[in-house]
């Protein structure tokens, strides 16, 4: 028995101090017929068993298993207690209850395991840019909203992700680069104009939790920008490089519909980790789009996935459902140009009327169908963005040579 440890160790150690009772030999015979009965009470559970368990799990943020997505970072055997530590790369305050009790219940189901302790949390990086730029101070990730045409609800779904990423638990910040037709003021509901502590940089505005910064705070609401390239793609760069955001983990960019200035100068000069591309299901919404997918890919802009807006329309009144716009469009483009499908939004006149009255969905309710169609997008697109190659440019100290 030297050496030997197991739960029920106490209890063949009393057996063997019967000894007034029991000659050596016969405690040895009923120790090792009581071991034999109870064999599978000692079976000493691997590391390795634990991630074989957690391997048959595909998170559908990932679109791949835990293990091989390295967000499990530790794994402690204490006899039948086996504790895991998770830390994903996305915020997912809506799903963590989800995933624990998923976890939880595949590695009790591993033989030798009585109780699993399942500990998560996230970290979320910068990740690298295009052109070989880095981040901006204060911004870990820049997420580009794009359309190739007007109309498509860009505007109401960039707000709404932006919200939706600050309630799955990130910060989060939002720039309106439409210089002609700013409309985030009027769906974050602010009003007033940023202050200045130092003459030169902006404080950021806020609204519903994020920070938010558009020329529209600069001008009356009915003032017309009639201005040329130059001077719109001059303002963006301002807007941006000059607000004081504060540690953000993610900025989002409402870009005008198109491909032109505008879209140019981001791509050309403005860090972007990603972009995510706004279209309705109908045949020209497509044809625009796509457009808009080509120019992130020749510019090097790693394209997350595409968001099909107005999906399908469900009578208030009936409850009759209805692809006015088309079907399946926005999947046919993801699987045409192999990019992700990040999530459906159905033509819902509460979408509307909260943008328009300053109360965006996932501000409103953060529990409403639609709010909750928000947050799985918002938690696919930054589950993809942590897919991507890490920025570690922070963290490298700046070198200076003196000659002494």
């Amino acid at each position: 028995m030297v050496g030997f440890k197991g739960p029920y160790y106490p209890l063949i150690l009393g057996y063997m101090g019967l000894n007034q009772c029991f000659s050596r030999v016969e405690c040895a015979i009923i120790t090792i017929g009581w071991i034999l009965r109870h064999e599978e009470s000692f079976v000493s559970v691997t590391k390795e068993q634990i991630e074989t368990a957690i391997k048959q799990y595909i998170d559908p943020h990932l679109e791949k298993d835990l293990v091989s997505s390295g967000v499990i970072k530790d794994i402690e055997i204490d006899g039948e207690n086996v504790s895991v530590k998770i830390v994903l790369g996305y915020p997912a305050n809506g799903f963590v209850d989800k995933l624990s009790e998923t976890i939880k219940g595949m590695v009790e189901a591993v033989d030798g395991v009585s109780s699993a302790t399942i500990d998560i949390s996230w970290v979320i990086a910068s990740h690298t840019v295009q052109g070989g730029m880095n981040p901006l101070e204060g911004i870990k990730n820049v997420i580009a909203v794009a359309s190739g045409k007007g109309g498509v609800g860009k505007s109401t779904t960039a707000v709404n992700l932006a919200l939706a990423l600050q309630m799955e638990g990130a910060k989060v910040g939002i720039l309106d680069a439409d210089i002609y037709g700013p409309s985030i003021p009027r769906m974050l509901g602010i009003e007033g104009k940023p202050d200045s502590s130092d003459g030169k940089s902006l404080e950021p505005m806020g609204g519903h939790g994020i920070q938010a910064m558009s020329i529209g705070f600069m001008i009356d609401e009915e003032t017309p920008m009639i201005w040329r390239g130059p001077m719109v793609t001059q303002a963006l760069e301002q807007l941006l490089r000059d607000t004081r955001w504060k540690n953000l983990d993610y900025l989002i960019i409402d870009l005008p519909p198109g491909t032109g200035d505008v879209q140019l100068t981001l791509a050309q000069k403005v860090p972007v980790s990603g972009a995510v591309i706004v279209t309705t299901p109908q045949d020209i919404a497509l044809l625009d789009a796509r457009k808009g997918l080509k120019m992130f890919e020749k510019v090097e802009v790693p394209v997350l996935g595409i968001v099909e807006n107005m999906s399908i329309h469900i009578c208030t009144e009936c409850g009759h459902a209805e692809h006015i716009f088309g079907q399946g469009g926005g999947n046919l483009m993801s699987e045409q140009y192999n990019v992700d499908f990040l999530g459906a939004l159905p033509l819902d006149i509460e979408i509307r009327v909260n943008a328009d009255g300053g109360h965006p969905s996932v501000a409103q309710d953060g529990e409403s169908k639609a709010s909750l169609i928000y947050r799985e997008i918002a938690r696919r697109t930054a589950a993809k963005l942590s897919l991507r190659a890490k920025d570690f440019s922070a963290k490298f100290p700046n070198i200076v040579i003196q000659n002494n």
